[in-house]
């Protein structure tokens, strides 16, 4: 169908008015021929308006009603319009259909609410985890049906990083993971997802690593007691004494991989710290100093500290203290002879900042996301030489987290590495 255009239309005027010119001034009734035709003008155009009328709002036909002229343009582009808003109807609907379908095969509850907490839609598990009534909670605020006081901070905060894990509100022996994300245009995504299996698993790995560890220090000491006892009897004899040396290095390193072991249970297990106890840091931080330059005396080693002795933290003295021993003395362990290891302890504009600086071998990319991870070894061969566990930095991570705060390591191969972490201010006293 062409456009109907301003010429067109013109052309439509002329063809009505014409003839009633021309008659007119034939007829001397020029006047009373153009009010009668600007009369049923206006009558043609208000009956085809009304046809339209009863067409939009009262016919439920999708024919399209009979037209002249220009109402018959009109009719069409109507109905054209009619037709494309359909089919993008059809299309949106499509689009929900497909991402309810999803949702429901999904092994997670799904809530999609308003910014204002509004529900807007959930899925079938939403129902069965959460106790939802679908659709008799349309609309009702999401704060009303789950009002545990730390999902409501929760949602509030706006600060959606890290999940939040939290006992079903209907059965106490199950542990949910709800993780909200923006969605849409002031909408959010609701994800719970049923964690009791993984927390427990998690759970019993920390018992059994505790308890494995335990029971292993008392024959561990045994162990020690006879080697020295054998040491002292093979005075004289060079192959028992380098055999006994062989045993008293690997049972103290088998004793150093129980004390982390432990060590690592322990900061693990501690779901949170008592931050009203202040840590002398100066004096923590020159315990570890000497016991840091006698290491470093072995390899000729240079270890220098630069402490501000008037800043200090609050918090778990054993777990602050592990996490600077353990990097303190890696670096010594890692760092060849003649090498230089540097401290420091400061106030820096976001809380208080410690750093080890060595001058070791350095490590490769691709193995700095991992070394974190337990047991993770760049070099396993060198790690036995050095008695490293692979548990020092796992341990640091944790220690770190009560406090909000991440490890952050920069290095590069043959030039040496820089371990640190920043303490927030309001951890500081």
């Amino acid at each position: 169908m062409k456009v109907y255009t301003w010429k067109q239309l013109f052309w439509a005027m002329c063809l009505v008015y014409f003839p009633v010119l021309i008659l007119g001034l034939l007829t001397g009734f020029l006047l009373e021929f153009l009010l009668v035709t600007t009369v049923l003008h206006i009558a043609w155009h208000y009956y085809f308006l009304k046809k339209l009328n009863d067409w939009l709002w009262i016919s439920k036909s999708t024919r399209l009603p009979p037209g002249k002229s220009v109402w018959e343009h009109a009719y069409i582009g109507i109905h054209n319009m009619q037709q494309r808003h359909r089919k993008r109807r059809n299309n949106l609907a499509s689009v929900i259909s497909r991402f309810r379908e999803g949702s429901e095969a999904l092994p997670d509850a799904v809530v999609v609410f308003k910014k204002d907490g509004e529900i807007v839609w959930c899925n079938r598990l939403a129902q069965f985890q959460l106790g939802f009534k679908w659709p008799d909670d349309a609309g009702e605020n999401i704060t009303n049906l789950i009002r545990h006081p730390d999902f409501v901070e929760y949602l509030r905060s706006d600060a959606y990083n890290e999940p939040l894990d939290l006992v079903s509100p209907i059965n106490n022996e199950k542990v949910l993971e709800f993780r909200i994300m923006p969605y849409a245009k002031n909408q959010r995504l609701l994800i719970v997802r049923d964690v009791t299996s993984y927390r427990q698993m998690d759970e019993n790995r920390r018992h059994f690593v505790a308890n494995v560890s335990h029971e292993l220090r008392t024959p561990l000491t045994v162990l020690q007691g006879y080697i020295e006892m054998l040491a002292m009897s093979a005075q004289d004899d060079k192959m028992q004494l380098k055999t006994i040396q062989v045993l008293d290095q690997q049972t103290a390193r088998m004793c150093a991989l129980v004390e982390q072991l432990m060590t690592l249970s322990k900061i693990e297990g501690a779901a949170t710290l008592d931050f009203h106890e202040s840590i002398n840091m100066s004096a923590l931080l020159t315990q570890v100093e000497n016991e840091a330059v006698t290491l470093g005396r072995k390899k000729s080693q240079t270890v220098t500290f630069k402490v501000d002795p008037k800043l200090s933290v609050v918090g778990d003295e054993m777990q602050v203290r592990s996490a600077i021993a353990n990097l303190v003395y890696n670096a010594i362990n890692y760092t060849p002879e003649h090498g230089t290891i540097k401290v420091i302890w400061k106030r820096v504009q976001e809380g208080a900042y410690f750093c080890v600086m060595d001058t070791g071998d350095g490590i490769a990319p691709e193995h700095i996301l991992h070394l974190t991870e337990r047991f993770y070894r760049v070099d396993a061969s060198r790690s036995r030489d050095t008695g490293g566990s692979g548990l020092g930095l796992s341990i640091v991570k944790h220690a770190l987290s009560h406090y909000d705060s991440k490890l952050h390591i920069e290095s590069h191969v043959g030039e040496g590495s820089q371990f640190s972490f920043i303490i927030p201010d309001n951890y500081i006293c």
